[in-house]
């Protein structure tokens, strides 16, 4: 059982000390957190909605239900699209998600019950040959998956992005008159349970490493308590 201040929390907090190698989506370190988050094991995630399901592509083009990858493990989920350059949008999750990854992986007791999904919304150009090209070297093997889907238009990315509640904006491209999607930058990262279920939604304010491990392990044992 993973026990507050056992040797899970110690790893986690090791990695979260040590600084990462720099990639293309490291821009600047990841800022400091400015609260202390509760332990984990101390406070209640509370069920906010069910995960919706879809059709999503993997990076072969093949269609699959997102529900799969949303169940059977503790599951990270961000909406990204790959030309986001604003540094508290899309490159943050990026570097959260790594960090996280990492994190998890270090820790016997967690690296099996734990997924990654990065989902874009902008299937026009974020085609599955794009998304490769953007998760890079974070296709490696390993314990902990971080899978790097888009859907085949927005007639089914529609559903997905409603149903999370993340927002997406239009504008009118004014030397046409005609409407063109303007992507949002309201960053949105979600933790679901093994259920399927929604239990935290993040902000660029919260989305931290440190809060989202103490969540995970959280929800851990919240699991080992039934």
């Amino acid at each position: 059982m993973i026990r507050r201040g056992g040797a899970p929390a110690l790893v986690l907090l090791a990695w979260l000390a040590c600084a990462l190698p720099a990639t293309a989506h490291d821009a600047e370190p990841l800022p400091a957190l400015d609260f202390e988050p509760p332990a984990p094991g101390t406070y209640t995630l509370h069920r906010i909605m069910a995960a919706p399901d879809g059709q999503v592509l993997g990076l072969d083009g093949r269609p699959q239900r997102l529900a799969r990858l949303t169940r059977e493990r503790i599951t990270l989920l961000g909406f990204i699209y790959t030309t986001c350059v604003d540094p508290d949008g899309c490159p943050l999750a990026y570097r959260v998600f790594d960090t996280v990854r990492d994190a998890v992986a270090a820790v016997p007791a967690l690296r099996d019950r734990v997924r990654l999904v990065t989902l874009s919304f902008d299937p026009a150009r974020d085609t599955p040959a794009a998304m490769r090209r953007y998760a890079g070297s974070r296709l490696r093997g390993g314990d902990v998956p971080w899978l790097f889907l888009t859907t085949p238009s927005a007639r089914e990315l529609m559903p997905l992005v409603e149903g999370f509640g993340q927002d997406v904006r239009y504008e009118v491209d004014r030397s046409s008159g005609a409407v063109r999607r303007e992507l949002a930058h309201v960053l949105k990262v979600f933790l679901v349970d093994r259920a399927g279920f929604v239990r935290e939604i993040y902000s660029s304010t919260f989305l931290h490493p440190q809060t989202v491990l103490n969540d995970i392990e959280t929800l851990v044992l919240e699991e080992r308590a039934r």
